[in-house]
């Protein structure tokens, strides 16, 4: 037998036009958010679950859909301008659906993890966002603790995530290096969380094209910078004094590194394109006024913010019953940074 309002009130024990105001999310007489809450975890016990899950998604039940967001460390600390965009595109769907984020946290250590906890508990969290890899303990909780989770860049097949391709990605922006005539082309990079730093895609991308190509990785050029944008500066610097080997181009695994190692360069007395060409992905908006522009991989990053956004709501819905997996197309975008001195080398034998 279904549930009634009148079975609602009594457990409350709050008014049955109370529990029909707040089912209504009729504004004009004010109800406590504690007995709101109070309501609807009554409601779904007694069988309202399908109702209110019908109206997670629409503006006028804002107060009923509790969103955290949780974007990884390092690269947030110092690749902002790619994290601030994909936030950019999650709460600008949100607002859209007349919601808002609870808050967006990062983890550096274990009391972060508590306080996640907390936050997580005090703001009765419905759903959660997470950009790219967190510590494993802290994600394992949240999936425990959350009704939804979408991941943005995340491997976790068991959860919904919106991505691209990081491999295609950069192996395309290194094969167009390689195209305009360049055969010693050194990379600037940076682990996933605590995976071995050759193992991370965009490496993977870069040493794909390399070898089909048969051209040489040299060790010296090869050069992990933690995300660090400091770091990239003074190992790039330290690169270039080494004898031997010196790359005629350099691929970054992010504009802000690539920048960073075209500062290194230009203090060398390299011209950029001329001396040494270089490449990067993200194409954060500081890559067009570069000196030269940078060439870069664009990443659809406010899509991916957007998407995750739609896809946690059809989720919380109960649309869909596997975890759907949405691949955003990447696109190369040419500047002068790359532009061939030369005429374009054929690497086919």
């Amino acid at each position: 037998m279904m549930a009634k309002l009148k079975d609602i009130a009594e457990q409350v024990g709050v008014s049955i036009s109370t529990v029909s105001r707040v089912m209504k999310n009729d504004s004009t007489r004010s109800v406590s958010e504690e007995t709101r809450k109070k309501i609807w975890e009554v409601a779904e016990k007694l069988g309202y679950k399908a109702n209110r899950a019908e109206k997670l998604g629409k503006s006028d039940n804002k107060l009923m859909v509790h969103i955290g967001c949780v974007v990884a460390i390092p690269q947030n600390k110092y690749n902002n301008p790619y994290f601030s965009v994909i936030l950019e595109g999650i709460e600008k769907a949100l607002t859209e659906s007349g919601l808002r984020l609870d808050f967006v946290y990062s983890i550096e250590n274990q009391q972060d993890i508590q306080q996640l906890q907390a936050l997580v508990k005090e703001h009765r969290i419905d759903g959660m966002i997470i950009v790219e890899r967190i510590d494993a303990d802290a994600y394992q909780w949240i999936k425990q603790n959350v009704k939804a989770v979408v991941g943005v860049d995340l491997a976790d097949r068991t959860i919904p995530v919106v991505c691209y391709d990081r491999e295609a990605a950069a192996k395309e922006a290194v094969q167009h290096l390689i195209k305009q005539g360049h055969k010693q082309i050194g990379y600037i990079g940076g682990p996933e969380l605590n995976d071995p730093f050759r193992q991370e895609k965009r490496f993977l991308g870069y040493q794909s094209a390399m070898r089909e190509a048969g051209l040489e990785l040299n060790d010296n050029w090869i050069i992990d910078v933690k995300w660090d944008v400091s770091l990239s500066y003074e190992l790039t610097k330290q690169a270039f004094e080494k004898k031997g080997y010196s790359p005629t181009a350099i691929f970054a695994a992010s504009d802000m590194m690539a920048i960073a190692a075209m500062r290194a360069a230009s203090e060398r007395g390299l011209r950029i394109p001329e001396d040494i060409a270089v490449a990067g992905v993200d194409n954060i908006e500081i890559s067009e006024f570069t000196s030269p522009p940078l060439t870069t991989i664009h990443v659809p990053k406010l899509e991916m913010g957007m998407y995750a956004v739609k896809l946690l709501l059809d989720y919380l819905n109960h649309q869909y019953s596997l975890p759907v997996r949405m691949t955003i197309p990447y696109r190369m975008v040419y500047r002068r940074s790359s532009e061939s001195q030369q005429p374009a080398v054929s690497t086919v034998q």
